[in-house]
């Protein structure tokens, strides 16, 4: 059981258009879109969303992202509403950013409060902030489980855009280790798919893994193989696989 998501938007285009992005990044995840009214028109419709809402829910819960302050109402209207026990949260967050990255961390197996809080964070992203930098400790985990880092270069000409930097964030997702991505002076956690995007990586940039963990070796070699690969994009001509030990 993944978190599953409810667009609601003014435009039953642009929420089924967001729902549509969403999907590419998180196939497994129950996406539905809730937008326009009743009769085609621009608006919100109660029944529409609760509708959607009962239909995202594969146990889990649903969190519920919006365009405008009265889609907001309708949402919150909505979950308010429920006469099953659906547990769902309606996200504070900017509506095609929030969604790509609750969708990546619903597809990564987080529970509810963690997808709510993935969507929420879009808003630093949207507003150019820095997304917090993360330092590995090799002591959280016990002996034997120490940093392992490894430099790959980027093969792909347009770097770490919206679907190589979701592949990414799955790529490590439910493996028991935490893992970083180091470009220039900035290092983030590889399981966030806005803070990827970022980091601002580009086709021929030098990339740092590193991980921590009892799968940190499985998290260096999957990362280091895959943002090597190009993503079967255009290839950088000259840009090679990642080198050096891990470890």
């Amino acid at each position: 059981m993944r978190v599953g998501l409810v667009i609601v938007s003014h435009s039953a285009a642009l929420a089924a258009g967001v729902a549509e992005l969403a999907a590419q990044m998180a196939p497994d995840v129950r996406i539905m879109p809730a937008g326009g009214t009743a009769d085609g028109g621009l608006g919100t419709d109660f029944d529409c969303v609760s509708s959607a809402l009962e239909r995202a829910d594969s146990g889990a819960g649903v969190v519920l992202l919006y365009d405008l302050g009265s889609a907001q109402m309708t949402a919150e209207l909505a979950v308010e509403s429920l006469t099953t026990p659906i547990r769902a949260i309606v996200a504070d967050a900017p509506l095609v950013e929030g969604a790509v990255a609750a969708a990546v961390c619903a597809q990564g197996g987080a529970d509810l409060d963690a997808v709510g809080s993935a969507a929420a964070m879009a808003h630093a992203f949207v507003q150019g902030e820095a997304f917090d930098e993360m330092e590995l400790d090799r002591h959280v985990y016990g002996e034997g489980d120490g940093l392992l880092e490894r430099t790959v270069v980027l093969r792909n000409e347009l770097g770490l855009h919206a679907r190589p930097a979701a592949l990414t964030a799955r790529a490590v997702a439910e493996l028991d280790a935490e893992v970083s991505i180091r470009h220039g002076e900035q290092e983030v956690d590889a399981r966030s798919v806005l803070a990827l995007m970022g980091l601002g990586a580009r086709g021929g940039d030098e990339l740092l893994v590193r991980a921590v963990g009892r799968d940190a070796r499985n998290a260096v070699d999957t990362l280091t193989e895959l943002l090597g690969s190009g993503f079967g994009e255009e290839h950088r001509p000259g840009a090679a696989p990642g080198r050096g030990p891990a470890g």
